[in-house]
């Protein structure tokens, strides 16, 4: 009985501390391949790869915005390219992989070509929910409601002793929380909905793309980040990702600059 009560303490004492142990994850944002040159952009994404596998990681999240025209061949290009990655990845839809407004057709596409569009992970003491804002930006009908329900139950099951991290494609906002609706932020009532949710569980921080550009934001102590593309950026920030670095008390980021071997000149030419 001794040995037994021994083990079963042995177990948990791993357990506790696996769930401490500092990790780190990336943090891609719009390869959307075809929006910067479809071969500027695969040479990007390629090369970015290659710097991750090079990285001590767990995994990479792709926030969206996969490619520039939803196809076959540019999902196929897609997956082709980061099935190099040593580590595990996931990926949530942008507005160029399901459409602003979602319909079944677009939704079907997406899910069998690379699975659920809205899903949670566990781990190490953090819980990932990755979600579809498409279902959010606008009303899908039945498939909006599912994701609502799905997300509010999914918080409502985490430990509160566990973290949460929400990944999505678009921004909740740009500058202010009380800005205008626009193309780059959600709507002001889903906005508020969803900061509410945030802040009444452990939400700690919320990962997205669609900007182009970075935008970084905290609301009542959680990050709001949204990072650098690898395809084309609309500011002076050179192509990259955000590194994350988790620890028992901080989750802290940092940018990774894509390395090229191209001149500058010629990776914007775009193509026709």
């Amino acid at each position: 009985m001794k040995q037994i009560t021994t083990i079963i303490l042995l177990v948990l004492f791993v357990s506790c501390n696996r769930s401490n142990v500092p990790f780190s994850f990336v943090q891609v944002c719009d390869p959307q391949l075809g929006m910067g040159g479809y071969a500027h952009d695969t040479l990007v994404l390629n090369r970015a790869v290659d710097q991750i596998n090079e990285m001590e990681v767990d995994f990479v999240i792709f926030c969206g915005d996969l490619v520039n025209h939803a196809s076959d061949s540019s999902f196929s290009d897609f997956l082709h390219i980061i099935s190099d990655l040593d580590v595990p990845y996931y990926l949530v839809p942008g507005n160029h992989d399901v459409g602003r407004i979602p319909n079944d057709t677009s939704l079907a596409f997406y899910r069998n070509t690379f699975g659920k569009d809205y899903y949670a992970i566990h781990h190490k003491g953090i819980a990932f929910l990755f979600t579809n804002s498409q279902l959010w930006i606008a009303d899908a009908g039945e498939e909006s409601q599912r994701q609502d329900s799905w997300f509010s139950e999914t918080l409502q099951n985490i430990q509160p002793k566990d973290r949460i991290v929400v990944i999505g494609h678009y921004p909740i906002y740009i500058q202010e929380i009380d800005e205008e609706e626009s193309y780059f932020n959600f709507p002001m009532d889903k906005r508020t909905e969803l900061l509410d949710l945030f802040s009444s569980h452990n939400v700690k921080a919320y990962l997205s793309g669609h900007k182009h550009q970075l935008v970084v934001n905290t609301f009542k102590g959680i990050q709001l980040v949204t990072g650098e593309s690898t395809s084309r950026n609309f500011d002076d920030r050179p192509m990259g990702f955000r590194k994350w670095d988790v620890t028992k008390d901080t989750l802290l980021h940092s940018f990774v600059a894509v390395e090229l071997p191209l001149a500058k000149d010629s990776l914007f030419r775009i193509q026709e």
